[in-house]
């Protein structure tokens, strides 16, 4: 059963984020459990967990719909992500012990220093492993994870540029935890997921990078509100 949950789960997952389920279809239970190859009752448990996770509507009268989301919703999931990174940040630099605690996150940063410097299609990939490492730990929301634009930069103008502050800001945001700034710490956290904001909107008015972007057919639209 744990295992026929989890493969409706990763895979229920899948279909949402390529756009085999469209926003606001209501999702065929008998259809879904044999298309996935599990039974009804491990189905209904994934359909509850992307329920949790924002993923999917609930129907009053029963069953679940594909959840879209407009451009306004996704800023304010960046903007409540900031807020958690934020105070994690804070919480890290007040309560630092010891220096080894930071080793991991340096060592990460380091790989990321040697990236940014000769960012292409094959080393983007490693970019998003990298940031996605730094930010471990953090709660996910639909489209305001660390890494949820970055596969779509490959083909922005001034991509570059804007991983370059990114990765200046992660510098900058191990340098205050390690000296204990816990404000400062919190405020470089929420101005880099604010970052986001600004993908975001080079996303959505670039059609190549929307294509790219994993979860695009859950969008509303540029200009959802």
């Amino acid at each position: 059963m744990a295992r026929q949950t989890t493969n409706a789960t990763l895979g229920l997952r899948e279909l949402v984020f390529d756009g085999e389920l469209a926003p606001g279809e209501r999702l065929p239970e008998i259809e879904l459990s044999e298309r996935l190859g599990v039974s009804r009752t491990p189905l209904r448990i994934a359909l509850g967990t992307l329920a949790h996770e924002g993923l999917l509507d609930r129907l009053p009268g029963g069953g679940f719909v594909v959840r879209s989301f407009s451009r306004g919703e996704v800023v304010d999931a960046i903007e409540l992500r900031g807020v958690l990174e934020g105070t994690a940040a804070r919480f890290a630099a007040e309560r630092l012990t010891s220096s080894r605690a930071l080793a991991s996150l340096e060592q990460t940063t380091a790989e990321l220093d040697d990236v940014v410097g000769e960012l292409g299609d094959e080393t983007m990939l490693r970019y998003v492993e990298l940031n996605e490492r730094f930010h471990a730990g953090v709660v996910a929301l639909p489209f305001a994870g660390p890494s949820a634009f970055l596969a779509s930069q490959a083909v922005l103008p001034g991509s570059r540029e804007i991983l370059v502050v990114a990765q200046h800001h992660h510098r900058c945001l191990v340098d205050a935890i390690r000296d204990g700034h816990g404000t400062r710490a919190e405020e470089i956290a929420r101005e880099h997921a604010r970052l986001a904001r600004l993908n975001l909107d080079l996303v959505l008015s670039n059609h190549e990078a929307l294509a790219r972007m994993r979860g695009a057919p859950l969008l509303a639209g540029p200009a959802g509100r």
